[in-house]
């Protein structure tokens, strides 16, 4: 037998592989219900984020099903007829609490930078995004574009274009299949308005030329955000 390439695999799908064998050989049955996301953080040896992202999946693929205030329940248990997505390093592959823990990092820095080096059409740009984000609210419709418009700004703001294009694509990441799910769970209203008050906090910054204020406050608001989608589970709205 020749020698294969070994392909590195995301911690969350090999989660997901072993709860999908565990299933598939019965120790799981069609609706029972799954140990609790905590328990099974301990018995894997993993994070709860990595165990959240797992369980994400496994709901896209129709596997299982999350009922708020009662637990995670078995809905098959053979391999699903959508071919799962291939292994790749693609944005939508990345798993969603990771990106999250990345952002908080490398877009507080950016923040910073766009604090020093933003020129007027810069901050305009930054404005109309969380402008938009508020128009989107108000209307009762997810504030996702204005949000993506935001950070994009502020990225363009920053004046380095290897940081910009790393924003774009964690943004190519948050518009995948498992942030969408994720995002059914944990955004409403009150998140998003907490955010949009987060995002005036750093446009106040960036417009002040405040580069440590600027980098404070995009950390405090993607760390809050990073709380938000670890918060207890929730009812998703009807499909």
């Amino acid at each position: 037998m020749p020698i294969q390439t070994v392909e590195p695999q995301r911690l969350y799908r090999q989660i997901a592989e072993q709860l999908r064998h565990l299933m598939g050989s019965g120790e799981f049955s069609v609706g029972s219900r799954l140990p609790a996301e905590r328990e099974l953080a301990l018995q894997l040896g993993v994070s709860r984020p990595s165990v959240r992202e797992a369980l994400i999946a496994l709901e896209v693929e129709g596997m299982i099903e999350v009922r708020t205030g009662s637990g995670i329940y078995v809905q098959c248990t053979t391999t699903p007829s959508k071919p799962r997505p291939a292994i790749t390093n693609a944005p939508a592959d990345w798993g969603p609490l990771e990106v999250m823990s990345a952002r908080i990092l490398v877009e507080s820095e950016v923040a910073a930078l766009a604090a020093q080096n933003a020129q007027k059409k810069d901050l305009q740009v930054i404005r109309n995004g969380l402008q938009k984000m508020k128009l989107e609210a108000a209307r009762d419709e997810i504030p996702r574009q204005g949000d993506e418009a935001f950070h994009e700004g502020i990225a363009q703001a920053c004046g380095n274009s290897v940081l910009l294009d790393t924003v774009q694509r964690f943004w190519q990441a948050r518009n995948g299949p498992l942030f969408e799910r994720l995002g059914e769970y944990f955004e409403n209203p009150p998140s998003w308005q907490a955010a949009i008050t987060e995002h005036q906090s750093v446009l106040e910054a960036i417009e002040a030329g405040n580069s440590a204020g600027a980098r404070k406050a995009m950390q405090k608001h993607l760390k809050q955000a990073h709380k938000r989608y670890s918060a207890s589970w929730r009812r998703a709205p009807a499909r």
